[in-house]
């Protein structure tokens, strides 16, 4: 346990920094219930799916490739299924769709776990900022093509960051999405992780009553999300990471939490911190914004048909 979850009490859900997926989950049955989860190969998102698996649910899994979703699914049991949905390429995240589409799955809950960080220099993809693209577009372009395969109760998890507090001012330039008028990789890292708790908030608008959307932060935890950081911090990080970081299994409590456990479902459109609702930066409840992200979002998904 690191020195931080020692000194950090839980709070009003009874779970907080310290506590681990397996702890959120306890107790609950997920026998009968169809979870799709993405980034299921590595990190979090694997720790997601074997917990989820080990309470019951069918877990449908998907990584970049197909190979690498079916890995994962095999090791976490027979109740999976993997399918490849390379967030960066909209044709991967439409035949995963259609894949779970045809296979007439209705989903209790999505989890968007999967991610980039902290590019170094500017990369583009179909003219965007890759981690804005990725991060964002390739969850967009996922949940709202599954949105009416989500049962009466089902959830969606976006999987954030207290780094969306590193976003430039107001949050989401919407004239800068290409990341040509200027590029810092947390703040580009940042402004996808606000898109991500934006995209949430206005999907909880929109979605019919009974079905919520929220928002996580799964805390700082040592997984290979931080591949493009620079040598000397991923150094300092392995260093000090047992002391001051999350765990794997405590980083990704959150998300499950926010996905099966039933107190949870009494919250839509919030953002989720060790377990509990808590409150993002300021700008993050800028409505109006929120609904010129989804706008533009639509915009540039029929644009990539």
């Amino acid at each position: 346990m690191s020195l931080t979850a020692i000194f950090k009490s839980n709070g009003p859900s009874g779970f907080g920094y310290g506590s681990t997926a397996e702890q959120a989950t306890e107790g609950i049955s997920l026998a009968g219930k169809n979870i799709l989860v993405t980034g299921c190969s590595s990190g979090l998102g694997k720790e997601t799916l074997r917990v989820l698996v080990k309470r019951g649910a069918r877990v449908i899994g998907t990584a970049r490739t197909v190979e690498k979703a079916r890995e994962a699914c095999a090791e976490a049991g027979p109740n999976t299924i993997g399918y490849a949905c390379e967030l960066s390429e909209p044709a991967s995240v439409r035949a995963c769709v259609e894949a779970v589409k045809k296979e007439g799955i209705k989903l209790d809950a999505i989890i968007c776990n999967a991610g980039i960080m902290a590019l170094p220099k500017l990369e583009l993809k179909f003219g965007y900022e890759m981690q804005f693209f990725t991060n964002h577009m390739g969850h967009f372009i996922l949940v709202t093509g599954l949105m009416d395969r989500l049962n009466d109760n089902g959830r969606v998890v976006m999987l954030s960051s207290d780094a969306h507090r590193m976003a430039p001012a107001g949050g989401v330039d919407l004239d800068n999405l290409k990341g040509e008028k200027q590029y810092k990789p947390w703040a580009a890292y940042g402004q996808s992780k606000f898109a991500n708790l934006l995209f949430a908030k206005e999907l909880a608008i929109r979605l019919p009553k009974g079905k919520t959307a929220n928002a996580v932060h799964p805390g700082v935890i040592q997984t290979n999300l931080g591949r493009h950081m620079p040598l000397g911090a991923r150094l300092v990080f392995g260093l000090v990471g047992p002391l001051f970081l999350k765990s794997i299994p405590q980083g990704a409590a959150t998300q499950c939490y926010a996905a099966v456990n039933p107190a949870a479902a009494l919250n839509s459109g919030k953002y989720f911190a060790d377990c509990n609702v808590t409150d993002p930066r300021k700008d993050a409840e800028n409505m109006p914004l929120a609904g010129q992200l989804w706008d533009a979002s639509e915009k540039i998904a029929a644009s990539l048909k």
